[in-house]
């Protein structure tokens, strides 16, 4: 049995997808059974449950070989942040998968994840590396760069719905965004590749692109123009401050939108050439195949 942890988000959904093809059972914790119901399958068991709550990852961890930790609270509201998600959740599956006798633990966690990074989320997710390296179990780490699927919903979908989409900041930093398809497919070689146990393993997209690149490339694969308007970098500078006690979530993505407009976020996508998928899937690849309108080139 393999659980996994955020089964039902954009990663976390396809990653029970493969291994269910490989005809292997999946339990999926969620705090809503009903955001599972894609995912009915007679091998797929949903458990009802929060990570936050030690209980509910002791009972989610019971007879369990696997487990795959795709959490990610860096959006959520409320009493859901990357503190609570990604760091109190990702410490308590791990202690409770060292307590069961879990086999082996998959954590999924972010590419540039440090101590000092300007981000809570690359802070958390550091260390919860740290924590499950130090655990005792047989581990794998991935580290993806930015979800490609989230960016184009961002960035993109507003550009062919409505014909005008916002930017924050400049967009002329480039960014290296990898498809959710891509780093799902490294997820399922970690659980059925023992030889990739004890390895930290990042995962790019094949090209470093800026915000506004990623407009011209919806404009060009689905033949919409529309009008890009920017935020200016000082003014989310200081809306990232001030929102931040009315409004965490939108000041987390605020800053992120500060730190992906000045800082280093490329990748070359020759590191981890042995683990990495032969072909990775380009945006051009997923705006023809998510928003259905591609008449022109790639």
């Amino acid at each position: 049995m393999i659980l996994v942890a955020g089964g039902t988000g954009r990663l976390g959904t396809q990653v029970v997808q493969r291994l269910t093809a490989r005809r292997l059972e999946v339990r999926v914790l969620t705090r809503d059974p009903a955001r599972a119901r894609h995912l009915d399958s007679d091998l797929v068991k949903v458990m009802r449950g929060d990570v936050r709550e030690k209980g509910d990852t002791e009972r989610a961890t019971v007879g369990v070989g696997t487990v795959v930790s795709a959490i990610q609270g860096f959006a959520g509201v409320g009493g859901v942040s990357p503190r609570t998600v990604d760091g109190l959740g990702n410490s308590n599956l791990i202690r409770e998968a060292k307590t069961n006798g879990v086999e082996h633990f998959v954590l999924v966690s972010v590419q540039g994840a440090a101590p000092d990074h300007p981000m809570e989320l690359f802070r958390v997710k550091f260390a919860a590396e740290a924590e499950l390296r130090q655990s005792g179990l047989a581990w794998t780490i991935i580290r993806p760069t930015a979800f490609m699927e989230f960016w184009a919903a961002l960035i993109g979908a507003p550009l062919v719905n409505t014909g005008r989409t916002r930017i924050f900041g400049r967009g002329r930093n480039p960014i290296n965004f990898v498809s959710v398809a891509d780093a799902a497919r490294m997820v399922e070689q970690a659980v059925v590749d023992p030889s990739v146990r004890g390895e930290t393993i990042e995962i790019g997209g094949p090209e470093n692109l800026t915000l506004l690149q990623v407009a011209e490339i919806f404009e060009r694969v689905t033949g919409k123009t529309g009008k890009k308007s920017h935020v200016p970098l000082p003014m989310m500078r200081l809306m990232s401050i001030a929102m931040k006690p009315v409004n965490p979530t939108m000041a987390r993505q605020i800053q992120a939108g500060v730190v992906m407009d000045t800082a280093d976020m490329t990748w070359d996508p020759a590191r981890n050439r042995q683990y990495r998928p032969k072909e990775l899937v380009t945006l051009a690849e997923v705006v023809r195949r998510d928003y259905g309108l591609g008449q022109a080139g790639g």
